[in-house]
């Protein structure tokens, strides 16, 4: 193996490790931003791997522009945020949690949860 193809063997693998350690980092204080201060907040704890995570997906970017200004609805990926795992003290994934406007948690839910069942949290929360 010629020391050109060896250079640039090392180049790549430094270029993607650099760029996923960045990608890693950049979201590492999401956490830290929920509850959303004077706002009810919906937080969906999971990992983008996650079946019932991806199954949740669409539902959460549905809600988010349905409720937006009135509600918070935030995803946590816990493989990037770990420190989210204890702060929020979860089990297993998926996990939602309903805060209210003075950010005290209310309810807490394991597993996947539809549509119908946020919009009832939400709505015995105050936020139609």
């Amino acid at each position: 193996m010629s020391i050109k193809r060896i250079t640039l063997i090392g180049t790549l693998i430094f270029t993607i490790f650099f760029f996923v350690n960045a990608a890693c980092t950049s979201s590492s204080t999401e956490y830290k931003k929920v509850p959303v201060k004077g706002m009810v907040t919906m937080v969906d704890l999971g990992a983008a791997s996650c079946i019932p995570c991806k199954m949740m997906a669409p539902i959460l970017d549905r809600l988010e522009k349905r409720y937006q200004g009135k509600a918070a609805i935030v995803f946590i990926d816990l493989r990037y945020n770990r420190e989210a795992i204890q702060q929020f003290q979860v089990r297993a994934i998926p996990t939602q949690i309903f805060f209210d406007k003075k950010g005290r948690e209310i309810s807490r839910h394991i597993g996947y949860m539809s549509e119908e069942a946020i919009v009832a949290q939400l709505k015995t929360m105050g936020v139609q």
